[in-house]
């Protein structure tokens, strides 16, 4: 494959990744989920990760679309935890820490910032989504589990429903996306080894700490209802703690927040 110059004039494609990974660069993909995970169910090993340059059909959670033009990083890492399938789920906030942490390490002006469940925001908006998907090895544990990422590097969609930003604007120097994916990557070997290790707890304190909005006013809309409180925490398993306006305490398993009085995607 050829390399092509990245935004600092180098040239960096395929990008180099840490020991023990496998890399699988192509150039444009339908999605780099799709690709893990026929490349997992042929038997691929752990820490493959397939990166693109683009993707066509880019997706996000709840069957979003991603836009993904070239210039951002797109990538799935393959993980075979050998746990079970709703343990394997806490890969979200393993995943969201490594990229926080990838990207802080890059040197933005504002530090990164974590929204549950599974966004990045510089600056208080949008850089990075995460879309995790698993297969069940025939019981309660996954075969594998895809953990795609998308990060805006060079640019964001200016149409984004939420506020969205990307990494150039909060950058002194340009940022290739072999620098993000190596340091990404770095992070990643590193928290996924403390989750296999010592299980979620040092995760949840970890997110926690990198927490956007704890202790303040959130707006969550779950597939059944909208209410508005306090987020005050993250149970054991990572379920949202909200205290509501009317002082019940509520955990979310799935939904969309926003703070203060903003209004959700799609409202």
């Amino acid at each position: 494959m050829a390399e092509a110059p990245d935004l600092a004039g180098r040239l960096t494609w395929p990008p180099a990744v840490p020991a023990g990974w496998r890399l699988e660069a192509r150039d444009s993909v339908t999605s780099t989920n799709a690709e893990a995970g026929a490349l997992a169910a042929a038997g691929c090993a752990e820490r493959t990760v397939v990166v693109a340059r683009e993707q066509t059909v880019g997706r996000g959670r709840q069957g979003r679309s991603w836009t993904s033009p070239p210039g951002n990083l797109y990538a799935s890492v393959v993980l075979r935890p050998q746990r079970p399938l709703a343990e394997a789920a806490q890969l979200t906030f393993v995943i969201a820490l490594a990229l926080a942490d990838g990207i802080a390490a890059l040197g933005p002006a504002t530090p990164p910032r974590l929204k549950w469940p599974n966004d990045v925001l510089v600056g208080g908006a949008k850089i990075s989504g995460i879309l995790l998907e698993s297969e069940s090895a025939g019981g309660p544990n996954a075969a594998w589990v895809i953990a795609g990422t998308g990060v805006n590097i060079a640019h964001h969609p200016a149409d984004a429903a939420i506020a969205a930003t990307h990494l150039a604007e909060h950058m002194a120097r340009p940022v290739s996306i072999g620098d993000l994916l190596h340091a990404y990557l770095t992070a990643l070997d590193g928290w996924y080894a403390r989750w296999l290790a010592e299980g979620f707890a040092p995760v949840r304190a970890g997110w926690l700490d990198r927490a956007q909005g704890l202790g303040e006013a959130v707006r969550v809309r779950t597939a059944r209802e909208t209410f508005s409180g306090r987020f005050d925490s993250l149970t054991a398993d990572g379920a949202l703690v909200v205290t509501t306006d009317d002082g019940q305490v509520r955990q979310v398993t799935a939904g969309d927040v926003m703070f203060g009085g903003a209004r959700a995607a799609g409202d």
